[in-house]
């Protein structure tokens, strides 16, 4: 069997590394039982969808000045 292949997009990465420290978060807590891993990774997922949203509606980037 080969290797899986991922190709994500620069602003997928970022929500993939916020969502990762979320459920890393999720876990030192002890939330995740066994079986539910993939109910938090979503969690996870739509908290740092949530966070890079509010965060691009609040802040200016660099190149929305030009």
């Amino acid at each position: 069997m080969g290797k899986p292949s991922i190709s994500l997009q620069p602003s997928e990465g970022i929500v993939v590394q916020a969502a990762a420290t979320i459920y890393a978060g999720y876990l030192t807590a002890g939330k995740v039982e066994d079986g539910s891993e993939s109910d938090w990774i979503a969690k996870s997922i739509q908290a740092a969808i949530k966070i890079a949203q509010t965060t691009d509606e609040n802040v200016q980037s660099d190149k929305e000045f030009m």
